[in-house]
């Protein structure tokens, strides 16, 4: 008896919260990510009308940021086009606090989102090159001296 089996093609998948599309461009995932957040703000906005910088800080750092960082060692957005549209999120978020709305983006007191990701990216090269991880399942990186 032979059994025979058919691979049907996805063009996408969702792996523990992660859209992976078969070109890996993630933008599935970075549309889904920017939606969820803009109405998560949609609810602060509704729900708090009068606050200021502290708390719009802590909503925004509980309810918002979470959804646009999980993961992003595996997503991270590397195209500009992605990263001006998830910075937008950000930048749209800090115009609901009256005092900052005329304030330029960067002087805000929010670290841009692309800053954000940083300390994380530095945090897995370390881990890399220090073999912190399975050496057999993890990208090898060698120093240059020279």
């Amino acid at each position: 008896m032979i059994i025979t089996y058919l691979l049907q093609k996805l063009h996408f998948i969702n792996d523990l919260g992660v859209t992976f599309d078969s070109c890996q461009s993630f933008r599935d995932h970075i549309s889904q990510k920017i939606n969820k957040a803009f109405s998560i703000q949609g609810i602060i906005k509704r729900n708090f009308i009068y606050m200021d910088e502290s708390i719009f800080i802590l909503l925004y750092k509980l309810m918002v940021c979470p959804h646009l960082e999980y993961a992003n060692s595996v997503w991270y957005p590397y195209k500009l086009g992605d990263i001006k549209e998830i910075e937008k999120v950000q930048k749209r978020a800090t115009k609901l606090v009256i005092n900052l709305k005329k304030i330029s983006y960067t002087n805000r007191h929010l670290p841009t989102l692309k800053y954000r990701r940083l300390p994380g990216d530095m945090i897995e090269v370390f881990k890399m090159t220090h073999n912190i991880y399975d050496p057999d399942v993890s990208l090898k990186l060698e120093y240059n001296s020279g």
